[in-house]
């Protein structure tokens, strides 16, 4: 990722990995972003709007595979895997709090990938589904962004050991934010 970062083509290299993890790809455009930021901190956050570009573009490729892959599938997994009941079950469930489950997935450091494909398979609304990946992608990149633009390689150490924990904390916090406001409000 350091050779990738330098390479004249950098910026579609992130933008192209941004794009694949969302669906399938299993290394996260992170690596290459904080490496091309360090590089060139000026360009931050133009390498977080490049990274939540593809990814949320990505990421709508992955809601069309589980969409379009879950009909081929779909009498494999029912009634040898699980019942038609459970997956209903299920489906209600994530189409209930189909923001939140995606924004939590692009925010933190679930993979984002299999949410995006069981965004499909449960058909869940699509304006929210890219609405919650366009936040939380963003919030995630810009977020990495924001920490090497400010502190450059002196916070690169700590966002590598605990970004994952930072950005759980944060989406726990976020939420329940919004939980206690609906509290408070009765």
């Amino acid at each position: 990722m350091i050779s990738l970062a330098a390479h004249p083509r950098a910026e579609f290299a992130l933008f192209g990995i941004a794009f694949i993890e969302s669906s399938f790809f299993p290394i996260p455009p992170d690596v290459l972003q904080i490496a091309m930021t360090l590089a060139e901190r000026t360009k931050a956050f133009r390498h977080a709007f490049i990274s939540a570009a593809g990814s949320v573009l990505g990421g709508i490729l992955g809601y069309g595979i589980g969409w379009g892959l879950w009909l081929a599938v779909k009498g494999v997994f029912i009634p040898y895997i699980f019942s038609q009941e459970t997956f209903d079950n299920v489906q209600n469930l994530y189409q209930k709090y189909d923001f939140w489950c995606v924004f939590i997935a692009a925010f933190t450091p679930i993979p984002y990938k299999v949410f995006t494909i069981a965004a499909g398979v449960c058909q869940i609304a699509f304006l929210p589904f890219v609405l919650a990946s366009a936040i939380g992608r963003a919030g995630r990149f810009f977020l990495v962004a924001t920490l090497l633009y400010l502190f450059g390689e002196r916070v690169r150490a700590l966002i590598e050991k605990y970004f994952e924990w930072i950005t759980l904390l944060l989406a726990a916090g976020i939420i329940g934010g919004f939980y206690a406001i609906r509290f408070i409000r009765g």
